[in-house]
């Protein structure tokens, strides 16, 4: 299986509701392992505190100042709220906990490590007031934060932080990862994330986490391929000024392992391209005063297109009313899947029909800022809501949308989400980006859905950020060394 189950609150209770023996052992295995971890990550901290609320998670924790008490080491409670609120299998454990004469305190700010059980995975919104002020204090602090099962604050099902979030060093989830700790906001607040097995069964979820397992679904190039069986590109972009976000895509094709790749570029940047690209040929097309392709290049483009399997279209197109009209047209007639980009993604803006309409498959692969205006929004909104904005994108354009980040993506209209983590913070350069839509449409190319390939291609990419990361380090990664090291990723092999 080339994805895993990625739970939201309410598949998680169900998952809970189905296992057979009684829920204070799940409780107890989980406040455990929360010890455990810790125990094992901070042996020198001789004082905890464990901040607990009185529902659930707040029982988990006071499960994990027994355990660590019972280790030796000097445990306060902070509780939040009145012990009455507490019921069930949370009231047994507080009872066990005080039983035990572990200190009850108002703050913690003598301890060498905080436990966060504040609130668990079925919060949503925004904290009230007093809440607010136990995050703030907790973050205020300044010592690691091992957050239990989620950090409080945050939506466990869509990622979502609506107000103030603790933002821990490590959080312990239970038999699962949820959707929150994977999908932004939330994933900046989880730190290093450990699931661990409590003895609930997995079942199915709407979302997915995209693994490294999903490069195995791309075709190897056989013995019997030639250059045109293995994956054959077409790249339309390229103006005066942005010459590189084509060439970077027509690479990335290639070394995502295309056998043979097309660029159509503008006239006056044709030796540009030519003296750039080795491997790849250049077509160039018509162009206006300002060297970029105009409505006069649909019949040259789509004459480069018959050999073709893909498309990608749209990086360093430029942007005009000529730009548009060549999109809208290239839309129309092109009967190969699509990839589209950049400033095709600007062209589309306030027409989504011309996507929608389309019979062939089509991929929008955004940033926030791109995906943002595609939905009359602005930026920070996608930032905030990334799955509600993925999903809708996905409906209102009928088209798989790739929306990129430190967790990518993927959505196809009227399904769950598919998410991808791989990679590292040095994919935050300028023309990753373009990368990705040349391994989408490479992927494309080889006869993949959509889907298939927008989730592999996220993959392809992230892996090939962590090779040229062991590289050069993350810090000064640029689009280039991703390039380079594709090859290896879709490979399957790692190189110093």
């Amino acid at each position: 299986m080339w994805t895993e189950p990625l739970y939201t609150a309410a598949e998680m209770r169900r998952a809970e509701e189905s296992y057979d023996g009684p829920t204070l052992d799940l409780m107890e295995r989980a406040g455990t392992a929360v010890a455990d971890v810790v125990l094992t990550r901070y042996p020198d901290a001789a004082r905890v505190s464990v901040w607990c609320g009185t529902g659930a998670n707040g029982g988990d924790g006071f499960v994990v100042a027994r355990r660590l008490r019972q280790a030796g080491r000097e445990v306060e409670i902070v509780l939040h709220g009145s012990e009455s609120d507490a019921a069930g299998d949370a009231a047994e454990n507080l009872r066990r906990a005080k039983e035990l004469g572990i200190r009850f305190a108002e703050t913690g700010r003598s301890a060498d490590v905080l436990v966060d059980a504040l609130f668990g995975t079925g919060f949503r919104g925004a904290p009230r007031r007093e809440a607010a002020d136990a995050i703030d204090e907790v973050n205020a602090i300044g010592r690691p934060i091992v957050a239990v099962d989620i950090p409080s604050g945050v939506n466990a099902s869509t990622g979502e932080v609506g107000g103030k979030a603790v933002r821990a060093a490590h959080t312990v989830t239970f038999a699962g990862a949820k959707v929150g700790l994977l999908v932004a906001p939330g994933r900046f607040h989880a730190g290093e994330v450990e699931i661990v097995d409590i003895g609930v069964e997995p079942i199915e979820t709407r979302h997915r986490r995209v693994t490294a397992k999903a490069l195995g679904r791309v075709p190897a190039r056989g013995p019997a391929d030639n250059k045109y069986t293995a994956g054959s590109v077409l790249v339309v972009g390229g103006s005066t000024g942005f010459t590189g976000a084509p060439s970077l895509a027509a690479e990335s094709a290639l070394r995502a392992g295309a056998g043979i790749v097309w660029v159509c570029v503008p006239e006056p940047t044709r030796l540009v391209f030519e003296l750039r690209l080795l491997e790849a040929m250049t077509r160039p097309c018509p162009a206006d005063e300002d060297g970029r392709l105009t409505p006069d290049a649909v019949e040259p483009i789509l004459a480069a297109a018959e050999k073709a399997k893909a498309v990608a279209l749209g990086p360093g197109l430029g942007r005009s009313e000529g730009t548009r009209e060549l999109v809208r047209t290239l839309l129309d007639r092109l009967e190969l899947p699509v990839v589209l980009d950049a400033d095709g993604l600007w062209a589309l803006a306030g027409s989504l029909e011309w996507v929608f309409s389309r019979e062939a498959p089509t991929v929008l692969t955004p940033h926030a800022g791109e995906l943002g205006r595609l939905l009359g929004s602005e930026s920070e909104w996608v930032d905030a809501h990334r799955l509600d904005a993925v999903s809708g994108a996905a409906d209102d354009v009928g088209a798989v949308v790739l929306l990129k980040g430190a967790d990518s993506l993927v959505a196809a209209p009227g399904k769950g989400v598919l998410v991808c983590d791989l990679g590292n913070p040095g994919l935050a350069t300028a023309g990753t980006g373009d990368v990705l839509t040349g391994i989408v449409a490479a992927f494309m190319s080889k006869g993949m859905d959509g889907v298939s390939a927008a989730s592999a291609a996220a993959a392809a990419g992230g892996i090939a950020a962590e090779i040229a990361a062991g590289r050069h380090g993350a810090q000064g990664l640029i689009a280039r060394d991703v390039v380079a090291a594709l090859s290896l990723a879709v490979s399957g092999r790692r190189a110093p």
